[in-house]
């Protein structure tokens, strides 16, 4: 038996009641979701219970380290054994258990990478996935693959998910049986003491810095209501920020008390002295980390800054960044809770009961806001590409999935369909984020492999960015061991990605197909991979460059200015160094991290290294490109040889010889953007232009069309912009002549005939016709030339009469008909009343139709 007598202290726990109820459902069912508040035995007990009616390992998945460690002691705390023997533990790079093991504490990460490895799980009857309600990455996956494994290999395999919150709708349906049926859900309640709340807000607005940074007036805030909280109440105080800058920076301020901080990159003994009681009283400053996976006794007091760390990703812009936000309100409740686990308790929230109205209801779950690159490898790698056919409890973001595929082809981690190749399955193996585990890959015949890793080791360290922004003067630092505690985990991960890259040449022989894309070529280089020399003669400063600009070529930045800290990235966004930082003078840069601030057009520079122009050719060489760049541009043709790295111009310089085909697509493109307008349009040439829209109008086809966006369509069919460089030029086209191309053969022949440009009239005037596109044509003329004519002259094949607008000798207008024989009958008699007296010497007959026509004052007699 595992699980211990009740009398064993620690092992009488709210959850005990239920745990029958638990074991029966998993014996019935094979899963089962267990409800438990913070602190009530879920993660202590429940394992023990699985394992004494199981026969197998049971495999306890937790989203943290310092939970997995923590977690793991006290199981064997309980079971009264020494850690290792039938109680073990196993993270990234740390391990302790052998054969004898029943119960495992693993991180959810190292749990995935084992079920890519062997899905089988050989020896394991359960799997215990805790702190669901927390929603990692890891542990959505986690789950995901899990029920994939129970529905298609190994049904005899329990799952249990626990979650200290009671929305687990979602939670049960995905641990049914897909069909609609939903896992059983056990719910223990915990006897928890009253919690008196104070709200405390600082006196002035704090604001969140840019860069995620907390204003240090807020800690000192946090500070003196920790000294006020000592004073009103006994036990020891459980302090909340955001992260292990702010954790230092209370210390600090609290120098003279009891402070021990607690968080996750700590040695093994500084998280131990942090959760163990001790004499006197204590304050523990800790992070969202001890919200719900880890257990601190003797806690009464709970101080809470109401922020919390979240990864979030700019889509847009690929930079990713752990940013400072405000906690939910189901988060401030779970640190509010540590105060009543055993007496009644008080919180100190810095914020006032109004902001804490405005909060949400629960955090994002991290799938809605990270880099999803290594969920969809790992998707990629278990056969189920965009996570088609699994049991997700939330479908990922469609934009992320679909920046996070564009990177992993870009990598050639995954083919067109979405499938994994075999150089993503070494990218998977090594178990770092795709894009160190491509400049791991490509960075060891570049500078060596062990300053490929020590380098991929530095960036997989989010702690990085809270130091300069000199990565290679952080790695020098972590050479020289100034910081023990950093360099102890920096080598442990650069141990473990010795193991990896191992595994990773044995993942290829055995890949989906050979590598191409990025990593074309012999021994595994990209086509932009020329060698850049040999690894030992790559000073450290460009190596640490090198490694960066192969992780990130987006993020490969040159300085807009000399000497400034102002930078343009290849990705597209500007970024800017702090005006202090030793990088200031780098005229090329390779950036780890940055960030921007909401309203900030540029990014903060937060980790980078610097490089040269050769070497980040060299390293992103995928994004160099070379275009001839041949444009309409105020009013000209501009020709040049256009050299970029992604959004940074490497070279403009004028183009020689510019393809005359560009050029007049150029030209093209200018007088469309411009209108017909910048031609010279002579008045032939306007005339021409309406007989043609009045044949298309009245006749149809074959004649064409042409207003403004037919011309502009079809300008190679009628105009001639091969000599064209710019606006004068295209003021020099004769544009009459082009036109005349488009007259249709044989129908041109009765242009003509149908469209006259003149008609004779009766005085043998040659009289020009007005045409206006689908109207019938003016002919403007004399009344005196027109005596005798009684029919009205028609065009286009006799199907349009003309229009007659009949003149006084003033050239006025005095009739306009389009039926002489009526206006002579009608219309004549008034015109020659009021007309006669004014133009007495010109003639104004009364019969119109017998009397000679005449341009002249007198008619010849």
């Amino acid at each position: 038996m595992l699980l211990p007598d009740p009398s064993v202290p620690g092992a009488d726990l709210p959850v005990r009641t239920v745990l029958p109820a638990t074991v029966e459902a998993v014996r019935r069912h094979g899963t089962a979701v267990l409800v438990a508040p913070p602190g009530s035995g879920k993660t202590s007990l429940l394992p023990l219970a699985l394992a004494d009616a199981l026969d197998g390992v049971v495999v306890v998945a937790e989203p943290r380290r310092i939970a997995t460690r923590a977690a793991a002691s006290r199981l064997a705390m309980l079971v009264g054994e020494p850690l290792g023997r039938r109680v073990g533990y196993a993270m990234r790079g740390e391990r302790s258990g052998g054969r004898d093991l029943r119960v495992e504490v693993v991180t959810t990460g190292l749990l995935v990478r084992r079920l890519q490895q062997n899905p089988d799980l050989p020896g394991v009857a359960a799997i215990v996935i805790d702190e669901c309600h927390e929603r990692h990455l890891d542990a959505d996956l986690l789950l995901a693959l899990c029920v994939d494994v129970r529905t298609n290999l190994r049904e005899e395999l329990a799952i249990v998910a626990t979650s200290a919150t009671a929305e687990t709708v979602r939670l049960s349906g995905v641990l049914g049986d897909g069909l609609g049926g939903a896992a059983s859900v056990v719910t223990a309640s915990a006897v928890m003491f009253g919690v008196e709340v104070e709200w405390v807000p600082p006196p002035v607005a704090v604001p969140v810095l840019p860069g995620g940074r907390v204003d240090p007036r807020l800690l000192d805030h946090v500070a003196a209501v920790v000294r006020r909280a000592l004073g009103e109440n006994e036990g020891d105080i459980l302090v909340f920020v955001p992260g292990e800058a702010e954790i230092n920076g209370v210390v600090r301020r609290l120098g003279d008390q009891n402070v021990l901080p607690l968080f996750g990159r700590q040695s093994r003994a500084e998280q131990e002295r942090a959760l163990t009681p001790g004499v006197g009283r204590r304050v523990v400053v800790t992070t969202s980390v001890a919200e719900s996976s880890l257990t601190v006794p003797g806690v009464r007091v709970v101080v809470d800054s109401g922020l919390a760390r979240e990864p979030r990703t700019d889509q847009s812009r690929g930079l990713g960044a752990l940013v400072t936000c405000r906690v939910s309100k189901s988060s401030a409740d779970q640190r509010a809770g540590r105060a009543g686990r055993e007496a009644p308790g008080r919180v100190y929230r810095c914020w006032s009961a109004t902001d804490h109205s405005h909060l949400d209801d629960h955090p994002a779950p991290e799938i809605a806001t990270a880099d999803l690159a290594g969920f969809a490898l790992d998707l990629a790698a278990w056969g189920a590409p965009g996570g088609a056919g699994l049991r997700l409890l939330e479908a990922p973001p469609v934009v992320a999935m679909i920046a996070a595929t564009e990177l992993l082809r870009r990598l050639d981690a995954i083919d067109e369909n979405g499938r994994i190749t075999s150089r993503g399955r070494q990218m998977a193996v090594i178990g770092a984020h795709p894009r160190l585990a491509r400049a791991l890959l490509d960075g060891t015949s570049r500078v060596g492999a062990e300053r490929a890793r020590e380098i991929v080791a530095m960036l997989s360290d989010d702690s990085a960015r809270d130091f300069t922004d000199d990565l290679p003067a952080r790695w020098r630092s972590l050479r020289q061991g100034t910081d023990r505690a950093a360099t102890s985990r920096w080598r442990e991960e650069v141990k473990r990605l010795s193991r990896g890259t191992e595994s990773a040449g044995s993942a290829a022989e055995v890949g989906s197909r050979p590598a191409g894309g990025i990593a074309a070529g012999p021994a595994g280089r990209s086509a932009a991979g020329r060698a850049i020399g040999g690894p030992s003669a790559v000073r450290d400063d460009l190596a640490a460059g090198i490694v960066v600009g192969l992780a990130y070529p987006d993020r490969i930045a040159r300085a807009r200015e000399a000497d400034s800290a102002s930078y343009q990235m290849s990705g597209g966004t500007g970024a800017a160094l702090d005006p202090q930082s030793p990088l200031r003078s780098t005229r090329w840069l390779a950036i780890a991290v940055a960030d921007r601030a909401p309203g900030k057009a540029d990014a903060r520079i937060r980790l980078a290294a610097p490089l040269d122009e050769g070497t980040a050719r060299e390293v992103a060489g995928e994004l160099v490109t070379s275009t001839e760049v041949i444009r309409w541009e105020d009013g000209r043709v501009v020709t040049r040889r256009v050299e970029t790295l992604g959004a940074i111009v490497l070279s403009d310089v004028p183009l020689a010889k510019p393809d005359p085909l560009l050029v007049q697509a150029a030209v093209r493109d200018g007088l469309r953007k411009g209108g017909l307008g910048v031609l010279r349009w002579s008045e032939a040439a306007v005339s021409l232009r309406e007989r043609l829209a009045f044949c298309h109008a009245h006749l149809g086809e074959p004649w064409p069309a042409v207003d403004d966006a037919a011309l502009l369509a079809n300008l190679d069919d009628w105009l001639e912009l091969s000599s064209v460089r710019g606006a004068k030029d295209l003021a020099q086209l004769d544009v009459a002549s082009g036109l005349k191309r488009l007259l249709p053969w044989p129908a041109a022949t009765r242009f003509g005939e149908l469209a006259p440009e003149r008609i004779q009239v009766p005085s043998g005037s040659q009289v020009r016709l007005a045409y206006d596109g689908v109207e019938p044509p003016v002919l403007a003329v004399k009344l005196q030339e027109v005596f005798g004519w009684t029919t009205t002259p028609v065009v286009a094949d006799g199907r349009v009469p003309v229009v007659l607008h009949l003149l006084s000798p003033a050239r006025r207008p005095v009739a306009i008909t389009s039926d002489l024989a009526s206006f002579w009958v009608q219309g004549y008699p008034q015109v020659r009343a009021d007309l006669r007296a004014r133009y007495p010497r010109h003639p104004w007959p009364e019969d119109p139709l017998t009397a000679p026509p005449t341009k002249r004052v007198k008619p010849r007699q």
